[in-house]
């Protein structure tokens, strides 16, 4: 039987909260593959909520990157409509 990972799993979760968000999906993919494992028999169980919790924290840091990617590229795309409006004399 594998030893869990829960502990590293959590541990990115957080740090994709924290500071580093693509450590969430990374987090996200290793607590889904773990609690297969575990599901199984093939995995040490008893590291299930520990796996779970990192789980749901990187499925969180995934949704704030994604979120905050779509964002950024909203803002950029409104300045450069603003940038070529006034290339282009401003509004007529």
């Amino acid at each position: 039987m594998q030893p869990h990972r829960g502990t590293l799993i959590l541990t990115l979760g957080i740090l994709s909260l924290v500071c580093c968000s693509p450590l969430g999906p990374f987090a996200w993919l290793l607590g889904n593959s773990d609690l297969k494992l575990m599901n199984t028999g093939q995995m040490d169980p008893m590291g299930r909520d520990t796996t779970n919790a990192g789980r749901i924290c990187g499925i969180v840091g995934t949704v704030l990157l994604g979120l905050g990617c779509l964002l950024s590229m909203l803002y950029m795309g409104s300045i450069m409509a603003l940038v070529g409006i006034a290339a282009a004399g401003g509004p007529q």
